[in-house]
């Protein structure tokens, strides 16, 4: 039956390379970038095709294509499968998807990679799902006009991003079958992507295939910096360590050889959530030209500062990124930023806007909604409200105001 599978698997990913995946993303329209500023690692650095050393500075665009409800503007404690599953039980799918495109159109704009350029930033991190490529668990894509697979919003932002010299994570913030019990990756207690199942299998067969849609059609794209393979695999599943690492080691070493079937250049990151033994030396496996990424949410400058260069001691044959951080109670910004340039990782912040009482002047994010800022009531609100609420009210210079956390604590540092 295992045998089986994995030529059902290998047959799907063939299948996708040439009948499944969109044409390759036209690089000619990325005019910022140019191939010598094409990525990738030597030893523990990332170098630009020069050999000159780039330590990349960011900020995640959370809250645009897959939502949290701290960070959104709408009403409640709601997952973003749940807020879907409500739209489309009263509108329909066609409806609740042309709300999310409303929302998604105006979340973030050429005006917001502006601000983020200004401010001395040189790359973004992009979280996206499987429901931004497929309307449901079962794989059905979402075409675009001309009948295709529609990735029209990543060949945007990495379209603007290269044209002002930012470079692009791309990060699967949510899987299909879901790689964590957590709500940020699109569905509270949902983590099915590792089941030893038929359903389990099926889950992964279409990751494989969206990340080979993925790899094919940016292979060539200098503003990519990276593939994000899988965001905090395993959080909130009450697991041990051993389990942990072998379910990350499964599910990273076939992610790593779905994208290297078809892009061989770009870098891969994996993320060692929450530990430092989470994930395997990379000699051991195989992998080439990868980063080692972590995630950092605690209350302490030595915790911090262990953790960065322990991590770093463990992982010797890799460059290091802190893909999110947060310091909380005792830890501060000045330590985060000094130990991070020190340990040479690459660094985003997390976020760059959000809504939610405080917010407006929350170190959360760099631009935070004005009090009294309105939200969408998804189970009462008319369609027509939810679209008003969700259109240019949301365009962070209508109803976004700066945090004073740049300035505070993060412009001395880029």
């Amino acid at each position: 039956m295992k045998i089986t599978r994995k030529i059902i698997s290998l047959i799907l990913a063939t299948v996708s390379v040439f009948s499944l995946c969109s044409p390759a993303f036209a690089a000619e329209t990325s005019a910022g970038f140019t191939a010598e500023d094409f990525l990738t690692t030597k030893g523990q650095n990332i170098v630009n095709q020069n050999g000159e050393k780039i330590q990349l500075k960011g900020v995640n665009l959370g809250a645009w294509m897959i939502w949290e409800d701290w960070l959104c503007p709408y009403e409640g404690s709601l997952d973003h499968y749940t807020v879907l599953e409500v739209l489309t039980e009263r509108f329909d799918e066609e409806k609740a998807y042309e709300l999310f495109n409303i929302y998604m159109d105006n979340w973030i704009t050429e005006y917001d990679l502006d601000q983020i350029k200004g401010m001395g930033f040189n790359c973004v991190r992009v979280p996206f799902w499987y429901r931004n490529f497929y309307y449901d668990d079962n794989g059905r894509k979402i075409l675009d006009k001309n009948g295709e697979w529609d990735f029209s919003r990543l060949d945007w932002v990495i379209k603007e991003c290269s044209k002002r010299e930012l470079y692009v994570v791309l990060d699967m913030h949510g899987a299909v079958g879901y790689q964590s019990d957590a709500p940020h990756n699109g569905k509270k207690g949902s983590c099915g992507l590792y089941d030893d199942t038929e359903q389990g299998e099926r889950y992964r067969e279409l990751t494989d295939e969206l990340w080979t849609a993925i790899a094919s059609r940016y292979k060539d794209e200098p503003a990519v910096a990276m593939y994000d393979l899988l965001n905090e695999p395993m959080c909130d599943v009450e697991a041990g360590e051993i389990e942990r690492r072998k379910n990350n080691e499964m599910i990273y070493t076939r992610l790593y050889d779905t994208v290297r079937a078809v892009d061989g250049r770009h870098i891969i990151t994996m993320e060692a959530i929450w530990t430092a033994i989470a994930l395997p030396m990379a000699w051991t496996k195989g992998w080439d030209n990868v980063v080692y990424q972590v995630h950092f949410y605690n209350n302490s400058n030595f915790i911090f500062n262990f953790f960065a260069w322990f991590t770093k001691f463990i992982y010797a044959d890799v460059p290091m990124m802190m893909g999110e951080f947060y310091p909380h109670q005792k830890t501060t910004w000045e330590n985060c930023f000094n130990t991070l340039d020190k340990a040479n990782y690459s660094w985003f912040l997390w976020t760059y806007k959000a809504t939610g009482h405080g917010m407006w002047e929350s170190d959360w994010c760099l631009r935070g909604s004005k009090d009294g800022f309105h939200r969408a009531d998804v189970y009462n609100d008319s369609y027509e409200e939810i679209a008003r609420k969700w259109g240019e009210c949301i365009r962070t210079e209508n109803g976004f105001q700066n945090t004073g956390h740049y300035d505070n604590n993060v412009k001395d540092y880029i």
